[in-house]
């Protein structure tokens, strides 16, 4: 039974489609059917919507570890961690039944639903979503246990992430906006049915789903810059099967370099801008059926 539901956008700063649903729906309310549910509306870090970048310190959503939230850091970030997290949990002992955090990706990733946990609760609901929604992607990130992660969303005691894209930082655009508008009234939709026993998992036809594999780094050089790029058969392909043998890298020589792994994988957050300077090229991720 979910009493309490969060909303949250704008965790980080140049991603708008969250923080533009979030506002209209506190403008304009919420589509009625969704009357009986308890659903809080937050916009999350207002210092870096303002100046248009992902953080201003540190990134929000990295924040949300028991390690970090009991730390003295003093980065923006930290601090605002730790009043989200009074407001939305405490975490591990919250009083939010269910957080949604919403998030832009450059990469051309179309509208993703990210669970932490393969449990019957989220298998139900990305079935739920995924029968909404044929267009939409699973990922699922269960390489740790839920409270481990450090994202906003582990403040509930359960939280989920909606990931779309691509749209570059700072920037709404209407097809991804509407994407994200129809993800999450899923996820609503799905709450307000799981609410009144309306959720049967024998009625949800199974879906295909990713689970995440590995980050793949750019290839660099001894001085640490990069000596290649994203090849262009790569380029906006995620979730497509990557094979072996297939083109990754061209680097800035003119030669290829080929995918050597033994199994295909399915790439996401392929050149996603936020972690240049993670110099992370891709997530790898195997395909599973919930």
């Amino acid at each position: 039974m979910f009493n309490s539901i969060a909303l949250v956008g704008g965790t980080h700063g140049n991603e708008t489609s969250g923080i533009q649903l979030i506002r209209n729906w506190q403008q304009f309310g919420l589509p009625s059917r969704f009357n009986e549910l308890n659903v809080s509306l937050s916009i999350a870090n207002e210092a870096a919507i303002a100046a248009n970048v992902r953080f201003v310190d540190e990134d929000l959503n990295r924040q949300f570890t028991f390690e970090r939230l009991s730390d003295n850091n003093s980065a923006k970030e930290a601090e605002l961690a730790k009043a989200l997290n009074q407001q939305l949990g405490p975490k591990g002992d919250s009083d939010t039944d269910f957080v949604i955090d919403i998030h832009n990706t450059t990469s051309e990733m179309g509208a993703t639903l990210i669970i932490l946990e393969a449990d019957e609760f989220h298998v139900q609901l990305a079935r739920y979503v995924k029968q909404q929604m044929p267009e939409a992607n699973i990922l699922v990130e269960d390489e740790k246990p839920y409270l481990e992660h450090g994202y906003l969303c582990t403040s509930g005691k359960k939280g989920v992430m909606i990931e779309v894209g691509g749209q570059p930082q700072g920037v709404l655009r209407e097809d991804v906006y509407l994407l994200t508008q129809t993800m999450a009234e899923a996820i609503l939709d799905f709450c307000a049915a799981y609410n009144k026993g309306q959720i049967s998992t024998d009625a949800l036809p199974a879906c295909e789903a990713f689970r995440l594999g590995d980050n793949v780094s750019f290839p660099l050089d001894v001085n640490g810059k990069r000596t290649a790029m994203i090849h262009h058969s790569l380029q906006d392909n995620d979730f497509k099967p990557l094979m072996p043998g297939a083109p990754v890298f061209r680097t800035f020589d003119g030669k290829d370099i080929l995918w050597e792994n033994e199994a295909e994988t399915y790439p996401h957050f392929i050149n996603e801008a936020a972690y240049f300077k993670l110099d992370v090229a891709f997530a790898t991720a195997e395909r599973i059926t919930l």
